[in-house]
């Protein structure tokens, strides 16, 4: 490279950087987070949530359709609240964490759909199995904080969650709710 095209390499480099999006920025705040997930275990509807879990996020509320995001979640981490149910959540006929130790979701597309909405479409992947999934989301702004709110229906057996005896339904529904709260930095004025 000669000394002349030096200065225009760094120049482009540089402008490249320093252009590229607010988006790098954004980060997940874990502790104002958090997912849940409610079965319903004969009839009487149980809540657990996932203590750990990460988010990689690239998202201009302006150009949704161009953002990615992507979830990482320990399912090791889950927990029911009852300590005897909890040691029981690891096990192969469950999440498998020794083989599974992560359930990744990530977006193929985002839809806006007007005032704060957005439809945001992906792969679900729990226990090796992945699925489509569609899941709303609302966001809100407080300050320099964004809350993404949404919730979505996924069903267990697919996922091969509660295999062998807890396959039986009427034990434990086929149905599980997802809710979650993600608190988010960096993301651009709705």
């Amino acid at each position: 490279m000669t000394f002349f095209r030096f200065p225009l390499f760094v120049s482009a480099l540089l402008s490249l950087l320093v252009s590229a999006p607010a988006m790098a920025q954004q980060k997940l705040l874990p502790a104002q987070s958090e997912i849940v997930f409610v079965s319903k275990q004969m009839g009487v509807p149980v809540e657990g949530r996932f203590k750990k879990f990460d988010a990689q996020i690239a998202f201009d509320p302006a150009k949704a359709a161009a953002g990615k995001i992507s979830f990482t979640v320990d399912m090791a981490s889950a927990t029911l609240g009852v300590k005897e149910t909890d040691a029981e959540l690891p096990k192969a006929d469950w999440f498998n964490t020794a083989k599974f130790a992560q359930a990744t979701f990530q977006s193929s597309s985002i839809k806006t759909l007007g005032a704060g909405k957005f439809e945001v479409s992906g792969a679900l992947t729990i226990k090796g199995v992945s699925q489509a999934v569609v899941v709303p989301v609302s966001l809100s702004q407080a300050g320099s904080t964004t809350t993404a709110l949404g919730a979505f229906a996924l069903k267990r057996l697919v996922f091969k969650i509660g295999d062998n005896e807890w396959s039986d339904t009427s034990m434990v529904a086929d149905e599980v709710q997802v809710k979650f709260k993600f608190a988010l930095t960096g993301v651009n004025k709705l």
